[in-house]
């Protein structure tokens, strides 16, 4: 039987690393990613099948298959309440550090809603046996079930645009996007995405670093002079920065800043914390503008929830299109319920 499944491995193979060649700024390589695992998982397990007998005489085998079977099932039953758990102790400790606004309650708020979608709203799919109460659910149900599918697929696009075999790509322009600064000095978020640029500009000799960033309420000057200074501090030599000081969004940090380019396509690199990088190349994408992402590290408990928020700003910037998925369904739905 793996014979026949195989060929569909490579299909999903051949679709994700052409997506992942032509251009990795679409869900479309998470998705393509998870067809590709799956097919795998299915070829492996019909080829196991297939060989049981001769594998099962080795003991070190045996040994290797169970552990790996019980660790699967495990994972899949496990993982909903690890998710719960994990976004519920971070979104306290984001709460703790970061102070209880309404933009740092996230993690917290998804932890109580996936509890209740997950224990909770089962049982109210019983209480609901009428036609117009059935039909809300169901439309409840899949669009629930549709927003985090989506969600999983995105963090798994943003994941897979963040691994690079290679720092040396020959970059004409390495962008750093600005973030808050306190006063004039830049804040350990900002300070790690110039450290990242320094380190891209040490491997792309040729390139020159752009330092995008306007002046905010409560800030003296604007965020890309505060980032200059910083990198110049750093043994960055001055004129291999450039500074773009009009931006206050990270969609102007992306137009403004290639305005201050030259040539018709140049060789860019965009470089932001880990958690905005793919929201950044999709908005990059949107403009006609080809780049790659490089990602700052930052707190664990903060990336969750800045996670979060960068979905939200992904649903916000797609609803027309998701909303007709929805609406669609739902109309089905209701067509179902009256015939």
């Amino acid at each position: 039987m793996w014979q026949f499944t195989f060929p569909f491995f490579l299909i999903a193979l051949m679709i994700f690393v052409g997506i992942m060649v032509r251009d990795a700024r679409t869900l479309w390589s998470g998705g393509s990613f998870f067809w590709l695992m799956l097919w795998s998982a299915v070829t492996l397990f019909l080829f196991l099948s297939e060989y049981a007998a001769s594998l099962m005489t080795n003991d070190v085998i045996i040994g290797i298959l169970l552990f790996l079977i019980i660790l699967a099932v495990g994972s899949i039953v496990a993982f909903p309440a690890v998710l719960i758990l994990v976004f519920f102790v971070e979104g306290i400790r984001v709460i703790r550090h970061e102070g209880a606004k309404p933009s740092n309650l996230l993690s917290l708020l998804f932890s109580f809603l996936l509890y209740g979608y997950l224990a909770i709203w089962p049982s109210v799919g019983n209480l609901k046996k009428n036609t117009p109460g059935t039909m809300f659910y169901m439309i409840v149900s899949f669009a629930a079930v549709y927003v985090l599918s989506l969600m999983a697929i995105y963090c798994l696009s943003a994941v897979l645009n963040l691994i690079h075999l290679k720092k040396r790509r020959n970059a004409d322009y390495i962008v750093v996007l600005g973030c808050g600064i306190a006063g004039e000095k830049v804040t350990p978020l900002l300070a790690a995405r110039v450290d990242r640029g320094i380190a891209l500009l040490q491997r792309n000799p040729k390139a020159v670093l752009i330092m995008s960033g306007g002046q905010g309420p409560g800030e003296k000057i604007p965020e890309s002079e505060a980032m200059a200074d910083y990198a110049i501090e750093q043994g960055v030599d001055a004129d291999r920065i450039i500074k773009e000081q009009r931006s206050v969004s990270t969609q102007e940090n992306l137009q403004f800043s290639r305005e201050l380019m030259e040539g018709e396509k140049p060789k860019i690199i965009l470089v932001t914390t880990a958690y905005h990088v793919f929201r950044s190349l999709l908005l990059a994408r949107r403009q006609g503008i080809k780049c790659v992402g490089f990602g700052a590290r930052t707190k664990w408990y903060f990336t969750l929830n800045a996670l979060l928020r960068e979905f939200i700003g992904y649903l916000h910037l797609t609803r027309k299109g998701h909303a007709i998925v929805i609406g669609v369904v739902a109309g089905f739905a209701a067509l179902a319920a009256l015939f």
